[in-house]
């Protein structure tokens, strides 16, 4: 098996927030109804995380589920567990009208961090981030592309498309550049 590779080779930007590519993350899309029974158990049983009410996002030790639409979540997780999770989480989840797969390779995540990380999303999502609460994650558009975002700790987290990486980067160190601060100091 290949190693995993980062989209960007872990690139790294200094401005008034600090931008960094986060490498391989391990990425699961499940796709079912909310209201399945089995689903809150199954997570419960193989993630140690429940199931996020809707524009949520839980976590639990190295492990996120995120609420995408009435029947998406997406689940973070180091890189290496992705395969094992999968396959427990379909088992888990029996007969149901379920799909679990592995779109690690597919997505890319990134750190916006420092106390004006929520700058350089104010340039570029539209979304009141006076509004969005601890918890909320938020599928949004980030210039011309699709994106999703969550506060975290000193910053905040952003998937995209691995295939948008570079322009996401750029979009990102643009709109931190020294001097553009929407609200400078």
């Amino acid at each position: 098996m290949s190693e995993a590779v980062s989209a960007l080779g872990n690139a790294s930007f200094e401005g008034f927030a600090t931008i960094r590519e986060l490498g391989p993350t391990g990425m699961v899309t499940l796709r079912a109804k909310h209201d399945l029974p089995v689903l809150p158990e199954a997570l419960q049983k193989v993630l140690g995380v429940g199931l996020p009410g809707q524009r949520r996002i839980l976590s639990a030790g190295n492990v996120r589920v995120g609420w995408m639409s009435p029947d998406e979540l997406l689940i973070l997780m180091p890189y290496a567990e992705v395969a094992g999770k999968v396959a427990a989480l379909t088992e888990a989840l029996g007969g149901a009208h379920a799909l679990v797969v592995d779109v690690s390779d597919a997505r890319c995540l990134f750190a916006i961090e420092g106390p004006t990380a929520a700058q350089v999303l104010m340039k570029l999502c539209p979304v009141d981030m006076a509004a969005l609460e601890a918890d909320e994650l938020r599928r949004t558009r980030l210039a011309q592309v699709a994106a999703a975002f969550w506060a975290e700790e000193g910053g905040f987290r952003l998937v995209a498309f691995r295939s948008v990486a570079a322009y996401v980067m750029g979009l990102l160190t643009h709109s931190a550049q020294p001097g553009s601060e929407i609200f400078p100091g």
